[in-house]
C-alpha cells in the first residue's frame, strides 16, 4: 500500500502557532481522505519554523467502488415523477428495478460509483485544506487570492510505493506541487528532490534540518544542561520557553554567555524574566547561591568562530535590556528606603481604578486590610501584622519594575517590603497573596499569607457578586472561578476550619459600605461548592458523595466538608459500605411509604421488648452500639470512625430484612418495626444525607 508525504514550505511560522497548525493539517487532510473513502494505516505530523509536514502510511491506492441503492416512486406514478427520479440517479427506465412492497410496486435504482485514484482525491483534499486553513492570523501577498500565515513558497506532495514515487497533480495560485524541498536557509539552501518520507527525513537531516520538534527540544535541553554542568551551574527549567525556542530554529546550536557584573545584584526573577521575555534566553544559576550568573541562547546555525560573534551580539543587547531593569530597580529602592516608604506607592493607587463600580485599587486595599484583620485570628495570624501585610501587598503595582514586568507583581513587593524594613512574614504575604494562580501552584502556608490571600479572593467574589458580574457558562473575565478554587485549596490544604458563611457575610458588609451593593452570600457559597465538586472529582470523589455531605449542617466549613466527603467515599469503596447504602435506602423507602400512607411520622418509640425475632434483637443491639460510637465521633469530627461504625450495621440490617416482614399484621409489632427503621435512618443520617447517593 502506498504512503503519502505532504510538506507546505513557507517563510517563518510563529512558534506559538506551529503545534496547532500541525494538528490542523493532520485533522483536515485525514478527515477529508476518509470521507472520500481513502483510509490509511498511520499518520505523523512534524513542524519546523519553515514547514508543516504530514506523513501517512499504508494508504489505499484508490477509493473502493461503491453501490448506492435509492428508493423511487411507485411503478405507476406520473411520468414526470419517474423522469425526475431518473435524472437524479443518472439512469434510464430500463435500468430500474420493480419490487413488490406493502404499498404496491415501487421503483428502485442501483447507482454504481467507481473507485477513484488516490492522487485525484489527495489533490482535492489538499487544495481545500490549504485554501481554508484555520490560521489565527493570515496574509495575502502578490496578486493571488491565497491567504497563509506567511508567504507560501512550495508544496511537496508525493505518493510512493515499491514501484516509485508519483507527484500529485495540484496547482494553487501559481504554486505547483512537486517532489522537492529545501534544507536549512543558510547551511543548505539548495533544492532537494525526495522520493518518500524516509528519504525526505534523511536528506533534511543531512541538510541541517531537525524535522521533529521534540528532537529539537531534547537536543537543546541536553546540550544546555551539559554545558551548564561543566561550569558548575544549572539551567533553570522552563518547559514553555523550551517549546518556544524549539519552534524558532531548524538546527539548534546551544551557546552559553555571561551576564555583566553590574547586573548580578538584580533579583534572580528580574534577570530571568527580562532574558526570557525579551531575548528568549534560558537562565543559568549557581546552585549554591541561587543567583543567575549566565544565560543560554540557541542559534539556528553553526559558525566558523563557534558562535563567538553571535554571543557577543547577544551579550551587548542583553546589557542594554538589563540596564533598563537596573534603572527601574535602583529607582524603586530609592523610593522604598526614603521617608514615605511603600506608603508613597499605596497613595498613588488612589488614582488607579480597580473597577468602576468597586472603586480604586486603594479602596480595594482598605477592604483587604479590614477583612485580613477579621480573618487573622481564624487562621492563627497576628491581626496587626495581617493588616499591615494587606496594606502593602499591592503597593508594588505603582513601582517602575512592575510597570515594565507586570508578571512580577507581588514578587517584587516582597523584595521591596524587606528593603523597607518590614518583617519576613509581611514580605512573604506580598508575594503569596495572589497564590494559587493555577491548579498546580503551591498555596500559601504562613498564617499571615493565608489571611491576606483569603481576603484578596473573598473580596473579589463578594465584590463582583455585589455588582452582578458573575461568571457565565462561557465567560469569566474576572477569574472568579480561579478565586473560588483558591479559597478552597488554601483552606483545605492548610487544614483551616472556619465558617465561610460568617466570613462571606463580613466581606459583603465591607463591600456594601462602599455603596457597591450587597452580595448574595448564599449564592456565593453555592458557587464555591460547585468549584469544590470539580476539585474533589479530580481526586476521585463522586459528585453524589459531595452532595450527600453538602446537605449536612456546617457545610460552609470546607475543611470539615472535605474530610466528611473523603471518609464517606472511602467507606463506599468497601463491600460493607456499598451494601449498607442499599439497606439504608430500603429502610428509608419502606418507612417513607408507610408514613405517607398512615399520615404519621415514625420517629421514636422503638422498643426491644416488642421484638419477635433474633434478627430484630440483633439490630436493636447493633444500632445501640453504632450510636454509641457515632455520636462522640461526630462531636469530635472524627468522620472516619463514624463512617466505620455506620458500615458495621450492614450485616444486622441485611439479616433483619431477610428474616423480618416489616408490615406485620399485628399493629403494635408493625409500628415498632417502623420505628426501628426510623432509628436506622436517624443514626445513618447523622453521618451524611445518604438519600443523595446514586444507585
Amino acid at each position: 500500500m502506498p504512503d503519502l508525504l505532504i510538506e507546505l514550505f513557507s517563510e517563518e511560522i510563529p512558534a506559538r502557532m506551529q503545534k496547532r497548525a500541525g494538528e490542523d493539517l493532520q485533522k483536515l487532510v485525514t478527515n477529508g481522505l476518509v470521507e472520500a473513502g481513502l483510509t490509511y494505516g498511520s499518520a505523523a505530523v512534524f513542524t519546523t519554523p519553515r514547514r508543516l509536514t504530514l506523513a501517512l502510511g499504508d494508504m489505499l491506492a484508490a477509493s473502493p467502488r461503491q453501490v448506492e441503492e435509492r428508493k423511487g416512486p411507485k411503478a405507476d406514478a406520473p411520468e414526470k415523477a419517474i423522469e425526475g427520479f431518473l435524472r437524479g440517479a443518472g439512469l434510464t427506465r430500463d435500468q430500474l428495478e420493480e419490487r413488490e412492497t406493502p404499498k404496491g410496486k415501487v421503483l428502485f435504482a442501483k447507482i454504481e460509483k467507481p473507485g477513484r485514484p488516490a492522487a485525484e482525491i489527495v489533490a482535492e483534499v489538499l487544495e481545500q485544506t490549504i485554501r481554508n486553513f484555520p490560521w489565527p492570523k493570515s496574509m495575502r501577498w502578490g496578486s493571488g487570492s491565497l491567504k497563509w500565515v506567511r508567504p507560501l513558497h512550495s508544496i511537496l506532495c508525493v505518493i510512493s510505493d515499491e514501484a516509485g514515487a508519483e507527484v500529485v497533480p495540484l496547482t494553487i495560485d501559481g504554486i505547483t506541487a512537486g517532489n522537492t524541498t529545501r534544507g536549512h536557509r543558510f547551511l543548505a539552501p539548495a533544492e532537494i528532490e525526495v522520493a518518500g518520507f524516509e528519504d525526505y527525513q534523511d536528506k533534511l537531516s543531512r541538510a541541517f534540518v531537525v524535522l521533529n520538534p521534540a528532537a529539537r527540544a531534547n537536543t537543546i535541553w541536553h546540550d544546555a544542561t551539559n554545558m551548564a554542568f561543566a561550569a558548575g551551574l544549572e539551567v533553570v527549567e522552563d518547559a514553555g520557553l523550551l517549546a518556544e525556542v524549539a519552534g524558532l530554529v531548524e538546527y539548534p546550536v546551544v551557546l552559553m554567555g555571561r551576564i555583566g557584573e553590574d547586573f548580578l545584584g538584580l533579583p534572580p526573577e528580574v534577570l530571568q524574566t527580562s532574558m526570557k521575555e525579551h531575548q528568549k534566553f534560558f537562565s543559568v544559576r549557581n546552585p549554591k547561591s541561587g543567583q543567575i550568573e549566565r544565560f543560554i541562547t540557541v542559534a539556528n546555525r553553526t559558525t566558523a568562530d563557534e558562535g563567538a560573534t553571535i554571543l557577543a551580539g547577544n551579550e551587548k543587547v542583553l546589557g542594554a535590556r538589563l540596564s533598563d531593569a537596573k534603572f527601574f530597580w535602583d529607582n524603586d529602592l530609592r523610593t522604598v528606603t526614603a521617608g514615605g516608604g511603600m506608603e508613597t506607592w499605596v497613595k498613588a493607587l488612589e488614582n488607579v481604578t480597580f473597577h468602576n463600580k468597586l472603586g480604586t485599587q486603594a479602596e480595594l486595599i482598605d477592604r483587604m486590610a479590614t477583612l485580613s484583620r477579621e480573618l487573622a485570628p481564624l487562621v492563627g495570624a497576628d491581626a496587626d501584622e495581617a493588616e499591615k501585610a494587606a496594606r502593602v501587598a499591592k503597593a508594588d503595582l505603582s513601582s517602575e519594575m512592575v510597570y515594565e514586568f507586570p508578571e512580577l507583581q507581588g514578587l517584587m513587593g516582597s523584595y521591596y517590603a524587606r528593603k523597607a524594613g518590614m518583617s519576613d512574614a509581611v514580605a512573604d504575604a506580598a508575594k503569596d497573596h495572589y497564590a494559587p494562580l493555577g491548579p498546580s501552584d503551591d498555596v500559601p502556608t504562613a498564617p499571615i499569607s493565608i489571611a491576606v490571600a483569603l481576603a484578596e479572593k473573598i473580596d473579589k467574589l463578594t465584590g463582583f457578586w455585589a455588582i452582578d458580574e458573575k461568571p457565565t457558562g462561557s465567560k469569566d473575565p474576572f477569574a472568579l472561578r480561579r478565586a473560588a478554587l483558591g479559597v478552597i485549596r488554601i483552606l483545605v490544604e492548610n487544614d483551616v476550619s472556619l465558617s465561610l458563611n460568617d466570613v462571606l457575610g463580613q466581606s459583603a458588609e465591607i463591600v456594601g459600605d462602599r455603596d457597591a451593593g450587597r452580595a448574595d452570600t448564599a449564592d456565593i457559597l453555592g458557587f464555591i461548592h460547585d468549584r469544590l465538586k470539580v476539585y474533589l472529582r479530580d481526586q476521585g470523589i463522586r459528585h453524589d458523595v459531595i452532595d450527600a455531605c453538602i446537605a449536612m449542617d456546617g457545610s460552609d466549613d470546607l475543611t470539615l466538608l472535605v474530610k466528611r466527603a473523603r471518609a464517606l467515599s472511602d467507606t463506599l469503596k468497601t463491600d460493607d459500605g456499598e451494601n449498607l447504602i442499599q439497606g439504608f435506602k430500603r429502610a428509608n423507602n419502606i418507612l417513607s411509604q408507610a408514613e405517607e400512607a398512615d399520615g404519621v411520622e415514625y420517629s421514636f418509640g422503638a422498643d426491644p421488648k416488642f421484638a419477635e425475632t433474633e434478627a430484630e434483637k440483633d439490630l436493636f443491639a447493633a444500632l445501640n452500639k453504632a450510636e454509641a460510637k457515632i455520636t462522640p465521633a461526630m462531636a469530635a469530627q472524627d468522620f472516619s470512625t463514624a463512617m466505620a461504625a455506620m458500615a458495621e450495621l450492614r450485616g444486622p440490617i441485611d439479616a433483619f430484612f431477610e428474616a423480618v416482614q416489616v408490615n406485620a399484621e399485628n399493629p403494635t409489632v408493625r409500628r415498632n418495626r417502623l420505628n426501628l427503621l426510623s432509628r436506622i435512618r436517624t443514626i445513618c443520617s447523622a453521618v451524611a444525607d445518604l438519600t443523595k447517593l446514586d444507585g
